[in-house]
């Protein structure tokens, strides 16, 4: 079972600057995919970005340029930068790791979520 644990969520204000943090219990390599959630006040959780075993990344539109997912392996840790930050970024940012068990069934899972507000 992979956990994850995040940090680095916070108050920061409009255009400005944030890193988040996630650390696996298990190998990046071992996990198929990896990467951020998010879910605004009120709305549904939706994908911000993902990266799979091989380092490929994809953005969500709205923080696509804004918005940088990395890894370093050898800490089992994934990052966010985000940068140029609006209001509508404003949630709570999950990790989320989806992991291939037994060559045929997914499961995934889903750190505990870390706030992240913007404000003027």
């Amino acid at each position: 079972q992979v956990q994850l644990a995040e940090s680095g969520g916070g108050l920061v204000q409009i255009g400005g600057s944030l890193t988040l943090s996630c650390t696996a219990s298990e190998s990046l390599f071992s996990i198929g995919y990896i990467g951020w959630f998010r879910q605004p006040p009120g709305k549904q959780r939706e994908q911000v970005a993902i990266m799979n075993s091989s380092g490929g990344t994809n953005y969500a539109e709205p923080v696509e340029g804004r918005f940088t997912i990395s890894r370093d392996t050898a800490k089992n840790t994934i990052y966010l930068q985000m940068n140029s930050l609006k209001p509508e970024d404003t949630a709570v940012y999950y990790c989320k790791a989806d992991q291939l068990i037994g060559g045929t069934n997914w499961r995934d899972y889903w750190g505990q979520g870390t706030q992240v507000t913007v404000s003027s």
